[in-house]
């Protein structure tokens, strides 16, 4: 696959395959081929044409059978294409075969994401796990790059040709850069951990905010936190790092992430890759669970989400649901079937700030669950308590009365013991 898309005449034309097999229904797979649309031009593809075929028999060499394949090249030869993009994984086999009978570029959803992914990286962690991805995705496709080199033989009998000699070479080279790349993540895994151990320190609460990509969660975190500058554009995947700002919730401080969307069929590589970036929401006291309630697959989105959080192991007991670009739905009343079973879903506008001030308390109030409401009597002898309660709990009033300080708070259970000495009444 090129790694640039777009020459200085024209970006590259892509003829688009869809194949649905028996567990598929027909909509799912409409769906799918329209998303790998929105994959190709997050990389500035152009689509010329697609097709949406069943497969009834699987076949080793190209998947599809012989007339299939024939019509499916003509097809993409017609519109221009420059490349054929499968929705469904090839095999190192099957991609050579359709470059061969095609004379056209192939590849297949893997691969694109893949790209999507190097392409948005920014960090350090970030770049060295698609990376990462990238070269255990392409091991064991070197056949595939070296298929005309392979059928170079000479010399002894039982010695190898020129293409077998390169295959391994560049197969052990690719596997020593696998193990340092997987070394140098450990180093920075370690940086992260120390990173959280310091947020962890200061004892604030933490929200993840996750979901489908596109769902609007770097949009609602630039609206919700005044200090956020995340980037958020109208694309798949616009951002792959997490980002983490303190949200003022009125009454106090919590710390929430944006983490990397989702999306259906994600490369198992980079489920993989993408569980140190993850480690976030693993670790978040509360996850911010965004749907765009704009698109019609948004509980096709939901269950893919849930399924991969459930993947790498994250609790999704303690949540918020919240549908996202309600001011592009013409008709409201489809909100209320769309929250049914979900209670206490939120309907928000990150684009309008319609409803962000109720998220905003319910991202507190759902933090906050736990805590007890006290008013405490503080004399000035005792004044240390007064800034660890401003650090760990949740402070709603201070006064004085001329000889002490009266504060009325909500404080966590690990902290009771402390304040039971300044109560003045109970809860």
């Amino acid at each position: 696959m090129n790694e640039l898309h777009e020459t200085a005449a024209r970006p590259e034309r892509a003829y688009l395959v869809g194949v649905r097999d028996g567990d598929v229904r027909a909509p799912e797979a409409e769906s799918l081929l329209k998303e790998l649309s929105g994959l190709a031009s997050s990389l500035g593809i152009e689509t010329v044409g697609s097709v949406l075929v069943g497969l009834r028999i699987r076949t080793a060499a190209t998947m599809l059978g012989s007339g299939k394949v024939e019509e499916i090249i003509a097809a993409a030869k017609a519109e221009g294409a420059d490349s054929i993009i499968f929705d469904k994984t090839l095999s190192p086999v099957q991609q050579r075969n359709w470059e061969e009978q095609s004379g056209l570029s192939v590849y297949d959803r893997a691969e694109l994401i893949i790209d999507i992914f190097g392409s948005r990286a920014r960090s350090k962690e970030a770049t060295l796990q698609v990376e990462l991805a990238r070269l255990r995705y392409s091991l064991p496709r070197l056949a595939h790059s070296y298929g005309d080199l392979h059928r170079q033989k000479g010399g002894r009998y039982g010695t190898k040709g020129a293409g077998e000699q390169k295959i391994e070479l560049d197969r052990r080279q690719i596997s020593r850069k696998i193990a340092d790349i997987e070394d140098e993540l450990d180093l920075v895994r370690k940086s992260r951990a120390t990173q959280r151990k310091r947020r962890e320190r200061l004892a604030l609460k933490r929200a993840a905010i996750v979901g489908y990509t596109n769902a609007g969660k770097s949009s609602i975190l630039n609206a919700i936190a005044s200090t956020a500058d995340v980037l958020a554009e109208d694309k798949l995947f616009a951002t792959l790092d997490p980002t983490t700002r303190r949200l003022d919730t009125g009454s106090g401080s919590v710390l929430v992430t944006d983490t990397v969307g989702f999306v259906r069929n994600l490369p198992h590589g980079l489920v993989e890759a993408f569980k140190a970036t993850l480690e976030e929401a693993a670790d978040a006291d509360l996850l911010v669970h965004v749907v765009d309630a704009s698109d019609p697959e948004f509980d096709v989105q939901y269950a893919t989400t849930m399924k991969v959080l459930a993947e790498i192991g994250v609790d999704t007991a303690k949540s918020l649901l919240v549908y996202n670009k309600v001011d592009r739905l013409a008709d409201r009343s489809t909100l209320e079937s769309m929250s049914a079973g979900h209670g206490g879903a939120l309907f928000v506008s990150a684009k309008t700030g319609e409803g962000l001030p109720a998220l905003v308390s319910a991202i507190e109030a759902a933090l906050t669950a736990d805590e007890t409401e006290l008013t405490l009597r503080v004399l000035p002898s005792d004044y240390a308590i007064v800034p660890l309660l401003y650090r760990e709990a949740s402070v709603i009033s201070e006064d004085h009365d001329g000889e002490a300080t009266i504060l009325r708070c909500r404080v966590p259970p690990r902290l009771m013991s402390r304040v039971e000495p300044f109560l003045v009444d109970s809860p």
